[in-house]
């Protein structure tokens, strides 16, 4: 049986899903709610609504049961795919052409899911195979907090701005501002910094480090974005900085604080290490 016939198969089943599969959802996402806080933040917050939510969910069923889910937006992130829901969502994607700038999720699914698109699809810009993710429960980081780390003011975007500009570039490897100058990635960070989801040790008017909360549910938070300006880069600086991020996250959004990060990235990775994550799973990325 090809993979066609499988989809209109009613044992096993692709679509588009809407507000009356909200339960459902939800049920999935709580399975692995630290790999799936970043759909996980925007599922609680907007439900399934498109416009919203800010791309389609769809989900594959087995039986008449919903079992695996796949975000399509800017991001293609599979959720509990099974290998034969990740060839199911590489059908539909692959039908429907490239709308997302990255594939991202639990290393296996991703990477599998990549694998079946690689061949329809214009080549990726980088692939990133090991991205360990990493949490912090419920206690207070092993490093003394640096409160010079604070929420940032909404008086001070303009200060953040280039510091954002410049992570994104360092980590991404293009500029969040190339498309439309800047406008919708300034948008986003001023929505961070507004909900108090922004922080940052400013002095002299420049940004010495940052970091956001890019994604809250009720079970956990995601930290991103962590930036130390080059000029003090050397100094252990993010180890405090990160401690002072953990003490807000865990005092203001949720019992649990998780990152992600790339396996190449050995300095970052000791110093979360020192601050009192640990590796819990692992996330693959595939960039165009």
């Amino acid at each position: 049986m090809n993979v066609v016939t499988r989809l209109l198969s009613p044992a096993s089943t692709v679509r588009v899903l809407e507000h009356g599969d909200l339960g459902e959802v939800l049920d999935l996402l709580a399975r692995d709610p630290v790999d799936n806080a970043f759909i996980g933040s925007r599922v609680e917050s907007a439900g399934l609504d498109q416009w919203r939510l800010g791309g389609e969910m769809w989900g594959y069923s087995t039986g008449g049961r919903l079992s695996s889910l796949c975000f399509s937006g800017a991001n293609l992130v599979p959720i509990n795919a099974t290998p034969e829901a990740v060839r199911a969502f590489a059908d539909r994607a692959r039908r429907q052409g490239r709308r997302c700038s990255s594939i991202v999720g639990a290393r296996e699914a991703a990477l599998d899911l990549w694998s079946h698109l690689a061949p329809h699809w214009d080549a990726a810009r980088e692939v990133r195979p090991n991205q360990p993710v990493m949490t912090i429960r419920e206690s207070s980081p092993t490093i003394a907090p640096d409160f010079r780390v604070r929420p940032v003011r909404a008086a001070e975007l303009d200060v953040m701005m280039p510091a954002c500009i410049a992570m994104f570039t360092e980590e991404v490897g293009v500029s969040p501002i190339a498309a439309d100058g800047g406008r919708m990635y300034r948008q986003r960070v001023a929505e961070l910094v507004n909900n108090g989801r922004a922080f940052a040790w400013i002095e002299g008017g420049e940004v010495v480090f940052k970091a956001e909360i890019g994604a809250v549910t009720r079970a956990v938070c995601q930290i991103q974005g962590v930036w130390v300006n080059p000029k003090y880069r050397g100094r252990h600086i993010s180890e405090g900085g990160m401690a002072a991020v953990v003490e807000y996250a865990l005092r203001d959004f949720a019992p649990v604080v998780s990152l992600y990060v790339n396996d190449f990235n050995v300095p970052a990775r000791a110093s979360y290490h020192r601050v009192g994550f640990r590796e819990v799973s692992e996330f693959a990325s595939v960039l165009f």
